[in-house]
């Protein structure tokens, strides 16, 4: 199981932080260079539980994730649904307030690669191109 953790203060709001990660779109800024479109609206609202994203990275099969839990100003829970590399997948981002006034967001992925070696190579690029992708966030 591969394992990816993340953890970020950022100087705005822990809504405005979870207001803009929650939106499938936006998560192209984290995930650059992939191209995502919400393909599913959710139960209770576009982006919420049972919503599902598609997303491209450069020349790889697309694939999709699905939304699995929302407690607004909190958490989301997501999972790969179709078509990936990977199995036992779940991301989890977690929100809360920082001591400056600002947001903390830990962010955590696992997974395993379906064929050997898929796993770390994902993991080590996945992680970096996360963290490259937060520092630009700008709200």
């Amino acid at each position: 199981m591969q394992r990816i953790e993340i953890s970020k203060t950022f100087p705005f709001s822990v809504d405005k932080l979870f207001d803009f990660l929650s939106d499938h779109e936006n998560l192209e800024l984290i995930f650059a260079p992939a191209k995502i479109k919400r393909i599913k609206d959710g139960q209770d609202s576009p982006n919420g539980v049972g919503s599902t994203r598609k997303m491209q990275i450069l020349i790889a099969p697309p694939f999709e994730e699905t939304v699995t839990k929302v407690v607004p100003n909190e958490r989301i829970e997501y999972t790969i649904t179709k078509g990936s590399p990977l199995k036992h997948h779940k991301g989890i981002m977690r929100f809360s307030e920082a001591a400056n006034g600002g947001s903390q967001l830990d962010y955590t992925i696992e997974f395993e690669g379906k064929l050997p070696l898929i796993g770390p190579i994902i993991k080590a690029g996945l992680g970096q191109g996360i963290r490259r992708g937060l520092n630009k966030l700008k709200l």
